[in-house]
């Protein structure tokens, strides 16, 4: 199953970039409308309260120093006393200190310099034409010589300037309160363009990336609950299109396996079909005629002794014999193709049991060979009983034939707790195995010593380790250990833990029963 991918979409990271850099472009935006509307409310309310309030009061000041030079001109002149005109000489000079504060205060108001120029005049031509000529006697004294029209004049240009003043700040009252309101209503547009931005945003990927994941989710979910024929189709930006792609393919290739494993599944049904036909005829059809020849040949030999030679008598031993292991060949070939088809149960298996069972199978064993068997308290493991009895059967009789002929054998068995498994350990103190051939024992009818030194047909540590995979384990032997043999396996799926206690020792001689074979 092929399909292209998706292209010539945006990505869901180039839509996040996108959305990302409008939030910036708008959160910006606001940023420098709200700072210009704050910086003209600002600069607004400045004004006002830094400077035309100020001037307010310092035209007050302005008045006050005005008012004390026409108060101290009039009483120099109705008493005559030049005391008297201290008033006024500070009054001029609290009148500059004012204009000057003034002028401070209303830099860059032409209109309002204008007035207060306009005022200085007049109050200096007051004091040219009228003041200062009595002041230096240049001018009689006398009420005659105050002219009020010439001070009413300045008291006018004053009033002006206050008046202006007064309409200066209110007109800059109204405009604070315009500021304001222009601020107010900047930010709270701000405020419902963010709220929409975000609502946009929100909207945008739900369309663009959610809806999309959640379509490509429901259709995994509906793959994985079994339709493994219902098809993903992509959407959305092009990486999630080219992610439902990919997982399309990978549905594809699921059929395709599954096919494929069903198809094996046939193929494995009749091959083992075909099997059960060739243990049914191994263990009847192809066991009858060696039973045959070996039956005939031993008829021969007896009733025919006396006329048989010693060569004629070897010719029919050999004939026996090799029915004989044809015969054991046959039942070790079913008895291995058996492990995990016939014996495959899965239960509680007691080890301890199985030892016993083990031991007195061999009692003949290793009653004649003065074996020593050590063992702990063994755990209990998931497996099959039958095949457990094979493994240790065939474990400890390999270490009671393969003795070394000047000790009696003994047997330690050990075991311990791994990750979820048991590891055991089954060592002896016969002759050994050579590190190169610790492999090539595992193979099925490898032998490493003559037939005639050592009887059975080379299967029994195949069995050993068909049945330990079985199990979920591995097998091998320990290439560390300078004396003897020592076969370490695992079995995994354990129900129970090793109790402790004493080593269990067996010497003992139970029921005899036939030996292994090896």
């Amino acid at each position: 199953m092929t399909s292209s991918r998706p292209t010539g979409r945006w990505t869901s990271q180039a839509w996040f970039a996108c959305i990302l850099a409008g939030m910036v472009v708008l959160i910006l935006a606001g940023a420098g409308l709200g700072t210009q509307v704050l910086a003209d409310t600002t600069a607004v309310s400045n004004r006002l309260n830094d400077r035309i309030s100020p001037a307010r009061t310092a035209v007050m000041e302005l008045d006050d120093a005005l008012g004390d030079q026409a108060s101290g001109l009039r009483a120099f002149v109705l008493s005559g006393r030049a005391e008297l005109l201290e008033p006024y000489r500070s009054g001029v000079a609290d009148e500059q200190a004012s204009t000057t504060r003034l002028r401070e205060l209303l830099a860059g108001e032409t209109a309002l310099l204008a007035e207060l120029d306009e005022l200085n005049g007049s109050a200096a031509q007051w004091r040219r034409d009228t003041a200062e000529p009595l002041v230096d006697g240049r001018q009689p004294l006398g009420t005659a010589a105050l002219r009020e029209d010439t001070f009413a004049a300045v008291q006018a240009r004053l009033s002006a300037f206050d008046t202006a003043l007064l309409d200066e700040r209110t007109r800059g009252r109204e405009a604070l309160n315009d500021s304001r309101e222009t601020r107010n209503a900047v930010f709270l547009g701000l405020a419902v363009l963010l709220l929409a931005a975000v609502a946009a945003i929100a909207v945008v990927l739900r369309l663009v990336v959610l809806r999309p994941l959640a379509r490509l989710g429901a259709a995994v979910r509906i793959v994985a609950a079994g339709d493994f024929d219902h098809h993903l189709s992509p959407h959305g930006p092009a990486d999630i299109a080219a992610l439902s792609h990919d997982v399309e393919a990978m549905r594809g290739r699921l059929v395709q396996a599954l096919v494929a494993a069903g198809e094996s599944r046939d193929a494995l049904a009749r091959s083992n079909a075909d099997l059960e036909q060739f243990a049914y005829v191994a263990s009847h059809d192809l066991q009858e005629p060696l039973r045959k020849v070996a039956s005939f040949c031993q008829m021969l030999q007896r009733r025919y002794a006396d006329s048989l030679d010693d060569r004629a008598q070897q010719y029919i031993g050999f004939a026996v014999d090799g029915a004989t292991r044809m015969q054991r060949l046959i039942n070790d070939l079913l008895t291995f193709s058996r492990i995990g088809r016939v014996y495959d149960g899965n239960r509680p298996v007691d080890l301890n049991a199985v030892l016993d069972q083990v031991e007195q199978t061999l009692g003949t064993t290793i009653e004649e060979t003065g074996a020593r068997i050590d063992r702990p308290r063994l755990p209990t493991v998931q497996g099959d009983l039958t095949l457990l009895v094979m493994l240790w059967q065939n474990l400890i009789g390999n270490a009671l034939k393969f003795r070394h002929p000047d000790r009696p054998p003994q047997v330690t068995i050990s075991a311990a707790s791994a990750e979820g498994a048991w590891s055991f350990t089954v060592a002896d103190n016969g002759i050994g195995i050579d590190p190169e051939f610790t492999d090539k024992i595992f193979v099925i009818f490898q032998r490493l010593h003559p037939r005639e030194k050592y009887s059975g047909t080379g299967i029994g540590l195949a069995i050993c380790k068909r049945v330990v995979e079985h199990h979920g384990g591995t097998i091998r032997v320990d290439t560390d250990r300078a004396d003897g043999t020592a076969f370490v396996f695992t079995l995994a799926g354990d129900t129970g833990r090793l109790d402790a206690g004493t080593p269990e020792v067996s010497d003992r001689s139970p029921v005899p029963a036939a030996a292994p074979r090896s």
